[in-house]
């Protein structure tokens, strides 16, 4: 097992890694939408969350030697699920033909008040 901390993610908030590298996947922990350059979170916009998000992803995957098209899972949680069109969009174009398997829950509160959080889990 590999604790991983790629230099182009947000830094966890927590007593936890961004991701494990185990047994040939990379289990991504919940990202929230920090621009990982000023620390930003982003609020308010849906379509911008889901996209910093997304984007985090994609470079804690490069990162570990993985990338996007090889994601097995998704699970998304959203504080308001009306928001759901709007971040499906965003989803749809970043992945484009690749289509992992997906959970969409709406939750009460998120850390830092966020709006979104998705974690993901991809080959290695």
């Amino acid at each position: 097992m590999e604790f991983l901390q790629p230099e182009n993610a947000p830094r966890a908030i927590g007593p936890y890694s961004i991701a494990v590298k185990s047994n040939g996947f990379i289990f991504i922990s919940g990202q929230l939408p920090i621009i990982p350059e000023t620390g930003e979170l982003i609020k308010g916009d849906i379509k911008k969350s889901t996209l910093v998000i997304l984007k985090n992803i994609k470079n804690i995957l490069e990162e570990s030697g993985s990338d996007i098209n090889k994601i097995v899972k998704i699970n998304v949680y959203m504080i308001d699920i009306s928001k759901f069109s709007e971040f499906n969009e965003v989803y749809s174009e970043f992945f484009g033909d690749h289509r992992p398997a997906r959970a969409v829950v709406q939750v009460a509160k998120l850390p830092k008040d966020a709006d979104i959080e998705i974690e993901a889990i991809a080959e290695g």
